[in-house]
């Protein structure tokens, strides 16, 4: 999908900076509520991380297992959402949140970029499940449909959701593959490359994760928005508002 396309079918707000899994901080736990609320204090649009439960809903964590936001080793693909619910805290003492939770929290004030995080295979019911979700949303311009598996965004891509796939260093050889899909969001390391460079004049280019000044004001000349954590959020929305919306 050509810049020009993609632009017209996201939220502008977008194009200001993406919170990584929440605005989280030393006293909001990442991929919680609290994070999520505060990114929307804020007016920021957030990023998060979605799997599927043993009982087929989807639970937002970044990691398959519980145990590092909420100190207990748990699978998430294992476990049932009551089984996630009664024995699973947050570090911020609030429970891990499900994707219906999060979407009631927001209300749609701010755009979520929605990470799908396969395991095992799971790619095709997760990204049925995940549309399923979506099904009854008000305006799917906030809404940004994100993952480093080829196969979830192939049964995504026929939707109405800006598709875009996550590209790293280490599994380099999906970029060949870009044109299957609406924009990339690429390692920051990535993006000063001249095929990058040449990708990103016609196509939407997102970036991650960015955790200081030094590193955006790098980028910045070769993005149309930043993934952010653990930094000056006014910082970012000043840059990228100057850039973007002149």
């Amino acid at each position: 999908m050509k810049k020009e396309e993609a632009l017209k079918n996201l939220n502008p707000l977008l194009l200001k900076g993406i919170a990584h899994r929440g605005l989280h901080n030393k006293e909001f736990t990442e991929n919680g509520l609290k994070a999520f609320q505060n990114a929307i204090d804020h007016n920021i649009a957030f990023e998060l991380d979605v799997h599927l439960t043993k009982d087929g809903q989807l639970i937002v964590c970044h990691d398959d297992d519980l145990k590092r936001t909420t100190g207990k080793s748990g699978i998430i693909e294992e476990l049932t959402v009551q089984e996630i619910k009664e024995k699973y805290t947050l570090l911020d003492g609030e429970k891990v949140p499900t994707l219906q939770e999060v979407l009631k929290l927001n209300n749609e004030q701010v755009p979520i970029v929605i990470e799908l995080k396969v395991h095992k295979r799971n790619y095709k019911p997760l990204a049925k499940r995940l549309l399923e979700e979506l099904k009854d949303i008000k305006d799917y311009k906030n809404y940004h449909l994100i993952s480093f598996d080829l196969r979830a965004l192939f049964f995504t891509r026929k939707s109405k959701f800006i598709n875009s796939l996550l590209v790293t260093t280490t599994h380099e050889w999906t970029y060949h593959f870009k044109c299957f899909f609406d924009s990339l969001d690429l390692e920051y390391c990535m993006v000063k490359e001249k095929r990058v460079q040449k990708y990103q004049k016609n196509h939407l280019v997102n970036v991650w994760t960015l955790e200081s000044k030094e590193a955006f004001d790098e980028v910045y000349p070769y993005v149309d928005t930043v993934t952010f954590q653990l930094m000056d959020e006014d910082y970012i929305k000043e840059k990228l508002t100057d850039k973007n919306f002149k």
